[in-house]
């Protein structure tokens, strides 16, 4: 079975309820819902596919809500602009709309102050390239250096700079505040600077009761004198390798990668690694080697997730991607996690919990058992299984659909919904059957079992092995 997550951008190609549960049948884990694009009538029907889909059981899809962040992009335009290097090009923050020649609006008042003569001005990630040449009130006359066709609201970046613009803007606020209404599971805060902004959006998710957790974004250069504090106080971390290319020299995006994931998986924190992971298949319907080598360098460094974008938002080919995404993790994981753990190089702990985990993965290791079942109220205990990368299957068990929807980040667990019994032994042997039903565990077979059990009210963690009979 495959071990790290997939997640999978919904967009027209995608929307449907039919869509949606296809995508689901594949091998999907979490929805992304790119807060970019789209009306919240639009997102909110997707939400009520996702639910409709989960309701019937057998699935149990996460929602990540991606907020918009401080993006800065090109107006519309009224046809393609084609533009040549060397072509004299405008950008201006005038709000009348005259479609002039080689001109295209910007919709961030303050990018004449956060554009310097010299700078390079980037758009769609460096597909096209502008130098700065002169600025005057309103405009930034630039030479092209890298042409293309630019169309309307097209990405843009400052080569080596980040925006000036708070990282959760107002239209971020109310993005989120309909997450909140929509009971989404993750929301992703784009463009993270530092730990401030994380820890504001906490407080306001408290004051509104959401359990939403919180995947800051790694996409500005701003963020990585800050990396460790933002990874601290976040619940997980995307590695958003398109901004983070445009605004750092691109030989240093594969280095900070693999910066972050280590720092994620020492601090135990889920991480995804996001953008071009199968780029080519937006209109090819293989894809290229390197984009495969990708896939396994994300894997060897041990990712949570990976996530396609426009592969299944608007690509030819969304169903493809997922299935190909699906077969090359499945298959290079068999090679990259086939070697024993060496649980000694874990960091001995005095927290009893994270012991508890590292035990009982040692032993389903050592015993080789078919797979770990987990009784967690929180996800905690199972996440924290997940974090020594056992490479058999983590089964855990909730009485929170919410919880079961959230596990589906955490590499390796397969989460079930029961109520459990005031009795452990009743619950216990519950799940066990519920896995025989799905043909997960075989007879004269063995598996580890962490629990928490009721003594004298309060709640004992316990590692026990079970014969399935």
């Amino acid at each position: 079975m495959r071990q790290t997550k997939i997640i999978c951008t919904i967009g027209p190609k995608t929307a449907s309820f039919e869509s949606i549960l296809k995508l689901a049948r594949l091998g999907m884990n979490v929805a992304r819902l790119n807060m970019s694009h789209g009306d919240y009538l639009w997102h909110k029907r997707v939400i009520e596919a996702i639910k409709a889909i989960n309701k019937k059981g057998d699935y149990s899809i996460a929602i990540l809500l991606d907020t918009k962040g401080p993006e800065i992009r090109t107006g519309d335009v009224k046809s393609e602009i084609k533009v040549k290097s060397g072509d004299r090009f405008i950008f201006t923050i005038k709000k009348s709309v005259t479609y002039k020649a080689n001109t295209v609006e910007v919709n961030y008042d303050d990018f004449i102050k956060d554009v310097a003569v010299s700078d390079v001005i980037l758009i769609d990630g460096g597909t096209l390239s502008f130098k700065v040449i002169e600025k005057t009130k309103d405009e930034v006359i630039t030479e092209c250096i890298d042409g293309g066709i630019i169309t309307s609201r097209r990405h843009i970046n400052i080569k080596g700079k980040s925006s000036s613009q708070p990282t959760i803007t107002e239209k971020d606020w109310q993005d989120i505040y309909f997450g909140i209404e929509n009971n989404v599971d993750f929301i992703a805060l784009s463009f993270v600077k530092e730990s401030g902004a994380v820890e504001k959006l906490k407080e306001y998710l408290k004051k509104k009761k959401s359990n939403a957790l919180i995947i800051s974004k790694i996409e500005s250069a701003f963020a990585i004198s800050s990396l460790e504090k933002i990874i601290e106080v976040s619940n997980g971390v995307m590695v958003a390798r398109g901004d983070l290319g445009a605004e750092l020299p691109i030989e240093e995006v594969p280095l900070l990668q693999e910066k972050i994931v280590n720092l994620c998986f020492q601090m135990r924190k889920p991480v995804i690694i996001a953008t071009h992971l199968l780029e080519s298949m937006i209109e090819n319907p293989t894809p290229t080697r390197a984009e495969v080598t990708d896939i396994f360098l994300g894997l060897k460094q041990k990712a949570d997730a990976l996530m396609l974008s426009g592969e299944t938002a608007v690509g030819m080919y969304p169903f493809k991607s997922l299935e190909v995404m699906s077969h090359v993790v499945e298959n290079l994981e068999k090679k990259i996690f086939s070697k024993k753990i060496n649980f000694f190089s874990f960091p001995s702990t005095s927290d009893s919990k994270i012991e508890i985990a590292k035990a009982a993965s040692f032993l389903a290791e050592n015993l080789k058992v078919l797979a770990i079942v987990v009784f967690t109220r929180r996800g905690y205990m199972a996440s924290l299984v997940s974090y020594f990368r056992p490479f058999v299957p983590i089964f855990a068990f909730t009485n929170m659909s919410s919880v079961r929807r959230k596990l589906n980040l955490f590499w390796g667990v397969i989460a079930f919904r029961i109520e459990f019994s005031k009795d452990p032994e009743k619950t216990i042997k519950k799940a066990i059957e519920i896995l025989k039903e799905k043909n997960y565990l075989k007879k004269n077979t063995q598996i580890v079992v962490v629990s928490d059990i009721l003594i004298e009210k309060q709640y004992v963690e316990t590692i026990q092995i079970r014969k399935i009979s």
